[in-house]
């Protein structure tokens, strides 16, 4: 688990890029809001998922709005999301 994500939220999406070295972590917590975090994987970190910004700070009302958020924020998600199933 992130080191910025309570372990009361729960974590109900993941989202890597294409080459597995960040992802994007949508969360809900207990008061209904939702969230979202941007990690990176470096092998220098032994491979652990480290948060890069501090997104996770921000409290949505809902998923639309903060997947709406994430890919404003994060380049490279809306491609991802957006990309066909292989």
């Amino acid at each position: 688990m992130s080191k910025r994500i309570d372990k009361s939220w729960l974590v109900f999406s993941s989202v890597e890029n294409l080459e597995h070295d960040r992802c994007v972590d949508l969360f809900s917590r207990p008061d209904g809001t939702i969230g979202f975090e941007e990690f990176r994987r470096d092998p220098e970190d032994g491979g652990e998922w480290t948060p890069i910004q501090f997104y996770s700070g921000v409290n949505y009302r809902s998923l639309d709005e903060a997947l709406n958020e994430a890919t404003k924020f994060v380049p490279w998600l809306a491609e991802r999301l957006n990309a066909k199933p292989r």
